[in-house]
């Protein structure tokens, strides 16, 4: 019996160490998404500049002993270790009012984006309407990928895609070893995959979040490129006008392959506060335009036109009253509260039992 119990633990172990090589395998070895995962995947580095941008320690920072949420009172410390968060970063007027780190995690430590990275590959479409890389929003997507001339595709243009309204189909389950949120985040063959999509709704009619949509951005964004590759469009752009503390890295497909522009840049929290000082500052810094104010404004302004919704624009998440969020599925946020000039960051394993966006609105109005 025992015998027969090791050859099957043999085998079963040579399996997931040679299946761990494809999608499926490496759904199974890894089994769900998680904030160390800039390790298993291929990468390009987008590298800081030797000039540092850093925000200044509050003298007088307000870090709540107590948090009050639906009438309860909280230890805000220990509410947020005990929602799994590993980096918590509160900004005001350029000044860090609150940085507290969990589970062993510091300022140099990296933490994978997830789906804020949503929020980049947007700011990244408007510096290359900036320049002219791309001619406008409205241009068919097929201008860019002449493969999808198919079955109505010509009809989406790259409004559609920041919209999430393009009407392509797009499950965004990630339980499913063989649906499309695993085969994006786990597959090596992004391009193929996209070239598969096809069209479910007429585009500008319905909003349907999807992670394809964004990862059509970016192929929209490489080919405008001409041959440099959106990583070192990140640097020039971002990484290094910024002034980023340290190098970041945007996990790929394959080696050499296709940026995952719909989830992977992997950097620390002070830098990922920068891109909303960026926005807070309506794409300027310290006196330099690096995305224009007007797409900023675009970016964060709602629109519910042609299947537009009142919570979504441009891939940044709209609240009432102005705030706004890029976010990530394991409760990773950079929320911008513009009227309180606050900048919140929160990075964490997972979302806890919290409601992060009350959270971050609440502690913005204590600014």
């Amino acid at each position: 019996m025992y015998k027969r119990v090791a050859r099957y633990l043999i085998v079963i172990t040579l399996i997931a160490s040679v299946s761990v090589s494809c999608k499926i395998g490496r759904f199974a070895y890894y089994n769900f998404a998680n904030i160390t995962d800039y390790k298993i995947f291929p990468y390009r580095t987008a590298h800081a500049d030797s000039v540092k941008f850093t925000f200044t320690d509050a003298k007088n920072a307000k870090v709540p002993k107590k948090l009050t949420l639906k009438g309860k009172e909280y230890n805000f410390e220990n509410y947020l270790k005990e929602n799994k968060t590993v980096a918590f970063l509160v900004i005001k007027n350029d000044s860090l009012m609150c940085e507290k780190y969990f589970s062993g995690y510091n300022e140099q430590s990296v933490v994978a984006s997830f789906s804020m990275a949503k929020s980049v590959t947007s700011i990244l479409i408007g510096c290359a309407l900036d320049d002219r890389l791309i001619q406008s929003v409205e241009e068919p997507v097929i201008n860019y990928i002449p493969e999808l001339k198919a079955d109505g595709m010509d009809q989406v243009t790259i409004k559609h895609l920041l919209q999430m309204t393009s009407g392509i189909a797009y499950n965004e389950s990630y339980v499913n070893p063989f649906g499309d949120a695993a085969n994006y985040y786990y597959g090596r063959n992004l391009k193929k995959a996209i070239f598969k999509r096809k069209l479910l709704h007429k585009p500008g009619t319905v909003f349907s979040y999807s992670s394809g949509d964004t990862q059509m951005l970016g192929l929209v964004l490489e080919r405008a490129l001409k041959g440099k590759k959106v990583t070192e469009y990140l640097e020039e752009k971002l990484w290094k006008p910024l002034g980023m503390e340290y190098d970041a890295t945007w996990s790929l497909d394959r080696k050499d392959g296709l940026e995952k522009t719909f989830c992977c840049i992997n950097a620390r929290a002070r830098d990922f506060a920068k891109i909303g000082r960026l926005y807070l500052n309506k794409g300027n810094w310290n006196g330099k335009q690096i995305v224009s104010k007007e797409w900023v404004e675009l970016s964060t302004t709602p629109d519910t036109a042609n299947g537009g919704v009142p919570y979504y624009k441009y891939q940044w998440w709209l609240e009432p009253g102005g705030n706004y969020t890029a976010t990530g599925i394991l409760g990773q946020f950079i929320y911008v509260a513009p009227k309180n000039n606050v900048i919140i960051v929160r990075l964490g394993k997972d979302e806890g039992n919290a409601s992060w966006e009350s959270i971050c609105y609440t502690l913005s109005q204590m600014y």
